[in-house]
């Protein structure tokens, strides 16, 4: 689903691991010529950027998003005004940035920006701050000069981390692109951008969200930029410190997870059960590392032994990243064996297909009814007793 986040939670691991013109006083008019004025600054400005051409970037103001910038392999990148309010000193500018990762973004992502602007003894506009508007959330740029690494399936970037670092991300990400394909097909982009803030606080102001949320989260995979009948474009966005704690396999299946949640955003919907999307993600982030099932649903296992076995399968709310530390892994333990269960009992080209199925139903009233149906020759509740006695087969 198009701005659904989903995440790979180290207790999910079992490894150990906009307005109108207003002018001075509020009021203001549409043919007010600054607007038009600042509209060309910017212009120019995104010019200069994509030119790399730093000279004529300072002639518009502030050099500190080129510097910081210099390292993004940019296609695309573009200003519109949306409003301008005049202050004492200058004006504030509210735009939408739109821009593109070359090689990466099919569509441009979406960013919400407000602009401080001086003004010159002779009129002439230019940039003195450049910062997300009010209740959007950071570009990485905006926490510090951006690091590039790049794979053959990946770019990763990053602020504050070593280059050594980010290479083991992209050979991570560029491992996982081909497992995820040799599963679920070529038919995506097979192309992953991972973004490694310095800090939980880094990420979690990427994402616009509070740091509570994601602590404990070793990554988490959002689409940034939408556009109708497109997939967006998707960024694997990194908990440095929950990610550290991780052990070699767990790290390698986080990144497998994720790349999974890009390969399969355009056939994932509101149709879509996050028991299915996040058990779908483990399900092929766990291939090959030959986890048993106690080894990789310690906490579901753990309730199984102690004589409470799932009754049902998790809701969308019990995956809430808020949601209590064991609620949260039993949610995702639960997805996986499902869709383990239909991989090893069906196959795994079935597995795949009753995905495609569910989210193309559109709604979700009805969608994996239909599908158990039609794709796996089941109804809910069979299907439902099934993974129940599923579970208590591998896990006690």
């Amino acid at each position: 689903m198009a701005g659904r986040r989903r995440a790979w939670s180290i207790g999910a691991v079992g490894l150990g691991l906009l307005l109108p013109l207003a002018g001075c006083g509020g009021g203001g008019t549409a043919g007010d010529p600054a607007r038009a004025e600042v509209q060309h600054v910017l212009d120019r400005r995104s010019a200069a950027l994509l030119g790399h051409d730093e000279t004529a970037y300072g002639a518009t103001g502030t050099r500190t998003e080129y510097t910081r910038l210099r390292a993004l392999p940019l296609a695309s990148w573009s200003y519109k005004v949306t409003a301008l309010r005049r202050t004492a000193s200058g004006a504030t500018a509210d735009a939408d940035l739109r821009y593109r990762v070359a090689g990466y973004d099919r569509a441009p992502v979406d960013a919400r920006r407000t602009l401080t602007l001086g003004r010159t003894a002779d009129g002439r506009w230019y940039v003195t701050a450049d910062r997300p508007a009010r209740k959007a959330g950071q570009q990485l740029w905006d926490q510090g000069a951006v690091t590039a690494a790049r794979g053959a399936h990946s770019l990763v970037l990053g602020t504050g981390g070593s280059a050594a670092g980010l290479k083991e991300f992209a050979r991570l990400a560029d491992h996982a692109v081909p497992a995820v394909s040799g599963v679920w097909g070529t038919r995506w982009s097979r192309r992953v951008v991972v973004l490694v803030p310095r800090t939980l606080a880094g990420m979690a102001a990427l994402l616009g969200s509070p740091a509570a949320e994601y602590r404990g989260i070793a990554a988490v995979t959002t689409g940034e930029a939408g556009a109708s009948g497109r997939a967006p474009a998707d960024r694997v966005v990194v908990n440095p410190e929950a990610y550290a704690v991780l052990g070699d396999i767990g790290k390698q299946v986080v990144l497998t997870h994720e790349t999974t949640h890009v390969a399969t955003r355009a056939n994932t919907t509101a149709a879509t059960p996050l028991w299915l999307s996040e058990g779908y993600a483990d399900w092929i982030g766990y291939l090959g590392t030959g986890r048993t099932a106690r080894e990789a649903a310690p906490e579901l296992g753990r309730a199984v032994r102690d004589g409470e076995p799932p009754e049902a399968l998790p809701t969308d709310a019990d995956f809430g990243f808020t949601s209590e530390p064991t609620k949260l892994a039993r949610a995702y333990e639960s997805g996986w064996l499902a869709c383990r269960m239909i991989a090893d009992q069906w196959g795994p080209a079935r597995l795949g297909a009753f995905y495609r199925a569910v989210g193309a139903h559109g709604k979700r009233a009805g969608a994996v009814e239909t599908a158990l149906e039609k794709v796996l020759g089941t109804t809910p509740r069979e299907f439902t007793e099934r993974w129940r006695d599923y579970v208590t087969a591998q896990l006690d």
